[in-house]
Order: structure tokens, then sequence, then C-alpha cells
């Protein structure tokens, strides 16, 4: 069997190892880099357009990056950490437009604005509160409230139309939000990639073993699944950007840092509609509450959407539960993930997550008259014939080992690296794409620290990213200068 000797591995043909790819490209294009992926194209798993929300998570509509707290106040710090990891990946997309790296803008990011949207005493409150918090931080100063139905019409007309009159409602804007069709960005930065000297993409090419050899490089071995031919592959240093793939692999990495992991995977699925009609009276993204019971990726929202460089509108996402662990993925991927080293905290979470479990086996048996009937609460005027069921992406959530062994459930998420910095791989979900420039970053720390260090990648970094090891929370005219910079050179205005 031939060996392929290789700088840097990236399993996973999505938007996270697209963009590590390109991340090193750009610092040293000396890399050797081979990129394997188990599908025949890449993006086509969470990444794909239709597999998730589209939504530059920015915090702007996300009701759940903004809990109230026990007293009745509403905690920002997570919107705002969002928002500036958000204001990262702007900054890296910006660069590569500029270098003529990623094609016309609006071929993968267009204005859309951002919009949350309640009703009811208790939750106009909140959101009054919430818009009273952001909106005295530089970050989010740009947000609008409006109780007004004169300005709501003019904000959502297919949301206010014909509603209950007596029914209070609130919303918030911060116009420049964004709709991103995560699978077009990579497909473009991948098809720039594949340009350049010591750069390999291997489609239909599943990763079958992975080890560290006793020198530190790691032993890779993928199967061609059209020809049956074997390749393995060497590397100092493999990235797992695999999405719901990434866990098995980390396991099978035998790293120490893997112990106590587990997966809880949630399935999705989307209600679309391309009548051109009822399109065009719809340019936002609404976001408003999730229901008691439901997962934070399951908050409800209206979204114009622009796939492939085609319209449409969006809402849901319906929750559910699955065994897979990627859309094309087999029913035995959640019992293959069990070790004697997470049952505990698996076994910790199912305990404590039962409303949790039915709420999303609900999900999954709700007829198309019932889930229409949600979107009602968005869109009074919704026909059931207007509107068909897509299956959005899987999405594995992060079981975490507790300090008495027990288990967490985590909605975010998360670097795993190996100590001595050969490895990591990328887990959990939203807020996901919109911030792989920033985990990315993460990695490059973690994983290449004295290059990192070098004068050389420093000044790179500062070039892909501006505001690189400044703080955007912290420094107001940082914001305003690369912010500018960001909505003008990707058409954001």
């Amino acid at each position: 069997m031939a060996v392929r000797q290789a700088d840097v591995v990236l399993v996973g043909g999505g938007v996270m190892s697209a963009t590590l790819g390109m991340m090193l490209k750009q610092l040293d294009p000396s890399l050797d880099i081979v990129m394997v992926e188990r599908l025949d194209h890449v993006a086509h798993e969470s990444t794909d357009g239709w597999n998730n929300a589209g939504t530059g998570h920015a915090g702007y509509c996300e009701l759940n990056y903004t809990p109230e707290t026990d007293d009745g106040d509403v905690s920002i710090e997570r919107a705002l950490k969002i928002n500036a990891q958000f204001e990262v990946s702007l900054q890296f997309w910006s660069y590569l437009v500029e270098q003529g790296v990623l094609p016309d803008p609006k071929s993968f990011i267009n204005r859309t604005p951002h919009q949350s949207f309640v009703w009811g005493e208790k939750d106009v409150a909140f959101l009054k509160r919430r818009h009273e918090k952001l909106s005295a931080h530089h970050l989010f100063r740009e947000m609008e409230y409006t109780e007004s139905p004169d300005v709501l019409e003019e904000w959502m007309p297919l949301v206010v139309n014909h509603r209950d009159p007596m029914q209070r409602v609130a919303a918030t804007r911060i116009n420049h939000g964004s709709d991103v069709d995560f699978g077009s960005l990579t497909r473009s930065m991948v098809k720039w990639l594949e340009t350049q000297d010591n750069f390999e993409l291997m489609l239909s090419c599943p990763v079958h073993y992975i080890d560290q050899r006793d020198n530190g490089r790691w032993k890779v071995r993928v199967k061609n699944q059209k020809t049956g031919e074997l390749t393995k592959l060497e590397a100092g240093f493999v990235f797992l950007g695999a999405g719901g793939g990434a866990l098995p692999l980390l396991q099978k990495s035998g790293i120490d840092e893997a112990r106590g992991y587990g997966g809880f995977p949630v399935s999705g699925q989307w209600l679309v509609c391309g009548k051109p009609d009822i399109v065009g009276q719809h340019n936002s993204k609404v976001y408003g509450k999730a229901p008691i019971g439901a997962p934070p990726m399951s908050v409800p929202h209206l979204d114009t959407r622009i796939i492939n460089g085609e319209p449409a509108l969006l809402f849901g996402p319906f929750a559910g539960f699955t065994t897979r662990f990627l859309k094309q993925g087999s029913i035995f991927d959640l019992i293959g993930s069990v070790r004697t080293t997470n049952l505990k905290p698996m076994l910790s979470v199912s305990k404590s997550n039962m409303d949790l479990t039915r709420y999303l086996i609900g999900e999954v048996f709700q007829s198309h008259t019932d889930r229409v009937a949600s979107l009602r609460n968005f869109f009074p005027d919704a026909r059931e014939e207007d509107w068909k069921l897509q299956m959005a992406g899987q999405r594995v959530q992060i079981i975490k080992e507790t300090e008495d062994g027990g288990g967490k459930l985590e909605f975010g998420t998360e670097i795993v690296a190996a100590k001595d910095g050969t490895l990591a791989a990328l887990l959990g979900a939203s807020p996901g794409a919109s911030t792989a420039a920033n985990a990315m970053l993460d990695v490059l720390e973690r994983c290449f620290p004295e290059k990192m260090k070098s004068a050389q990648w420093q000044e790179r970094i500062r070039d892909l990213v501006p505001s690189y090891g400044q703080s955007l929370v912290d420094d107001e005219a940082l914001l305003n200068k690369v912010r500018g910079r960001t909505l003008s050179t990707l058409k954001l205005t």
C-alpha cells in the first residue's frame, strides 16, 4: 500500500476544514495539505445550504443567546461573545474577497435584516429589556425596537398581516444582518485550494483507521468507495472537521483528551416555500422564542434564504430524534459511539433529559397540518399547499463528563486537541459555521503555538483578521473600523 506523506490531513470537506485549510495556505503556502471527504463532493452534510439555517449567527435575533436570569434580568454576555466571533469570520471573508480568492460576495452572503418577534405581555417585556441592554453596547448599538403596528407592517408584513389586533407584540431589528450560503462559500474555498501547489482533495474516501506512530506522526487510512483503493496517509497534524462524524473519529484516535465525550444526535426538518409571490414579501430572518422543553437549536424562525443563487422561505427547524450522526450516516452511529469512558455520562444525560427526548420524538410524528399550524404563529395567512417538508442536516450535541463522573448536555461548539498539538477535532453544533474563522484561529493557537508566535505568522494573521489579538467587545473604535470595512466589502450595507 502506497504511503502519502503530508504536513496536514483535513478530515471532512465542510466549512471548518475548508477554513482551516485556507488559513494554513495563506500563512504558509509550502504546507502539503490533503483533504479527505467520505462523500463524492464537498460541503454536502451540515455545511450544505439546505442543511443549516444560513443565519450569520451574530446574536442579533437569536433569543436563546440572551437568557432571562432568575431575578428577571437578561444576560447578554454570550451574545456579545458570539457577535465578536462572527465579526472575525466577516473579516476573514473580506480579506479573501479583496484578494480575489473568493468570488463576488453575493454568491455566498447577502444582507438580510435580523429580527426578533414575540407576543404576549411576558415576552414583550423580556424583548424590551433585552433591547435596552444590548443597544447600550457598541456591538449592538444599531438595534431598533418597536411595538408600532405601522413599523411592524414595514419590517415584516407576512408576520403581522391579519394578526389579532388585541395581541400585544414587539420586535427588534438589525439591518445589516446576513444570510450565508455556507455550502457555496465552502465550495469556493475548496475550488481555490485545488488550484494551489501541495494541496490534494480525495473524494469518496472515508477514514477507516487512525493511529499515532511512535515518532508522533499520524497514520490515516482511507478507502476509495468507488475504486476500492486503499491509501495510507502520514501527517504531522490531523484535523477532524467531519461534523457529526468527528466524535467517532476522535474516539478512534485514542487521545486522552477524548475520554468522557459522548454525542446526542438531533435531526431537523424545514417547511420550504419557493413561490415568488410569497417569497418576495419577506426579506428578513425573524426569530421567536423556543417552545418550553425544546433544545436551543429548535428556536422557530421564518427565514429569507438564497441558496445556490435561488431565493426561498424556510420555517423551522422542526427537531427530531435520530441515532444517526450524519445525514448519510448509519442508524448504529449512536450505539457505536458508546465506550466505557463515556457510558456513565451518556446514561446520566439520558436520565436527566427524558423530557427533551420525548419532545424530539413527538416532533418526528407531527403531521403537515401540525407543522403549518406552528408556522401560522409567524405567518397567519400560511396555506398548507404552499409549503413542503425538507430534511435538514444532522447535529450531534456534546455530552461532556462532569467532575462527579456524570454527564452534561452542551449546546455549543468545542475544540478538543491532543496535548502534543498533533490532532484536533471540532465537536458540537450552533453557532457552528458562523464562528468557523474564530474556531480555526483557536486550533492554530493550540496546535501551531511556535509558528503562531513567529513574526511572519503574526503579520500574516493580522492581514487575514485585522482585529486578531484584540477585543471587539471592549474596543469600540476597533469595532467601528473593522465593521465599516467588512460591511462595505461584503456588500452588506
